[in-house]
């Protein structure tokens, strides 16, 4: 079963902020709920592992990331996982190209593209359960991710987004799942669009 999303995210910092912790992998980790690096393999290849929900079903991810691109002039990178769960009954993959950019508003503006692949026992939750938790991971992931840019930075802004870091959940809320999915059905049921 396969997954695609893209994601837009305007972030209320520098572009190079932005950047440096874009091609930082062990800090964009850590801004991924229940992912971590446990050891670098090579210059852009790393070992780690995400714990991920769906369903009833708690189960860890082993496997690697390679950045398989990595463009400074135009903050844009690109990179590869693939791993198995650790009772070796379902596989998942996913492509991932990602850049930064200046915002029109201000600010600069993060867009992703992912493409997810998940094979195996994982697979049989169906695809609209699946694309539920990928959709609800990657917009906590970016909500982090943003957290942790303007954090960098200076002034009051900083200081109240250093508070959400240090508050940052260490694993994706089932129930925060369940919602997303609830009021997915309902925008779809009367003829809204999920947001992007």
């Amino acid at each position: 079963m396969q997954v695609k999303l893209e994601k837009r995210y305007v972030i209320d910092a520098p572009v190079e902020a932005a950047w440096t912790l874009l091609r930082d992998i062990d800090s964009l980790a850590d801004c991924m709920p229940g992912a971590s690096i446990t050891e670098q393999t090579g210059d852009n290849q790393y070992k780690g592992t995400v714990a991920v929900k769906v369903g009833p079903v708690n189960t860890a991810f082993g496997g690697t990331i390679e950045v398989t691109e990595l463009d400074e002039s135009n903050h844009s990178m690109a990179l590869s996982a693939k791993g198995k769960d650790k009772s070796g009954t379902s596989n998942a993959s996913m492509q991932l190209t990602a850049s930064v950019s200046a915002a029109d508003g201000g600010g600069c503006e993060l867009v992703g593209n992912s493409e997810i692949k998940v094979m195996g026992k994982m697979a049989n939750f169906g695809a609209r359960m699946i694309n539920g938790v990928a959709d609800q991971l990657i917009n906590q992931f970016l909500t982090n991710f943003s957290n942790r840019v303007v954090a960098a930075g200076e002034g009051e802004a900083a200081q109240a987004a250093a508070a959400k870091v240090a508050e940052q959940p260490q694993a994706l809320n089932p129930f925060t799942i369940l919602w997303g999915m609830i009021a997915g059905f309902f925008r779809r049921l009367f003829g809204g669009k999920d947001a992007s």
